[in-house]
């Protein structure tokens, strides 16, 4: 938008806010770039967050659409069952942001988890989730967003974070990061 359509009253104050923006228009990003490695104990059939994988945001207007974008790396530990059976998804807040419940079905944002060959090592063998999400949380408020899991396999599981389950020091235990980032577009 050229400057000279933008309203003098909200340049007087040094902030452009949303009421001046074209729909579309990008108002704010927050994102957590995670490098460390973690891992979270995910019991079958149960809805967990990673709270390591975390960002706040306080949307500027109720009428914005917050996008989703999240790249989780690492590895599930023991079951390789874990990488089809499972679920991601978002939370804002306490809120699982995911497809309707069907039944019994599993439902989430990204159905399983990728992995790097088709024999895995379940010590060894990096797998990864890159998903995203469009929201409208209809606040001001200031909204926490997390990367969700579930898992089906059972069995009570771990997922390791940016690490394989081995995390030996040698070239076959790779390391990885991830990341959770929320954008603010005008509704």
């Amino acid at each position: 938008m050229p400057l000279s359509k933008i309203k003098t009253n909200s340049l007087a104050t040094g902030a452009i806010t949303s009421a001046v923006m074209p729909t579309g228009s990008v108002l704010q990003v927050q994102h957590l770039q995670y490098t460390s490695t973690t891992s979270t104990a995910v019991n079958t059939q149960t809805n967990v967050s990673l709270d390591h994988l975390a960002v706040n945001i306080t949307p500027i207007s109720t009428s914005s659409i917050i996008r989703l974008d999240a790249m989780v790396n690492g590895e599930w530990a023991t079951y390789q069952s874990a990488s089809y059976n499972s679920v991601w998804f978002f939370y804002r807040d306490s809120t699982k942001l995911s497809t309707p419940v069907s039944g019994g079905r599993a439902v989430g944002i990204h159905m399983g988890t990728g992995i790097t060959i088709e024999a895995a090592n379940t010590s060894s063998t990096p797998e990864h989730a890159v998903y995203s999400y469009f929201d409208t949380p209809s606040t001001t408020s200031q909204i926490t967003y997390k990367v969700g899991v579930y898992q089906g396999t059972g069995s009570n599981i771990t997922w390791y974070t940016n690490r394989t389950g081995g995390d030996l020091d040698g070239y076959q235990y790779e390391r990885g990061t991830s990341f959770i980032s929320v954008t603010e577009i005008a509704g």
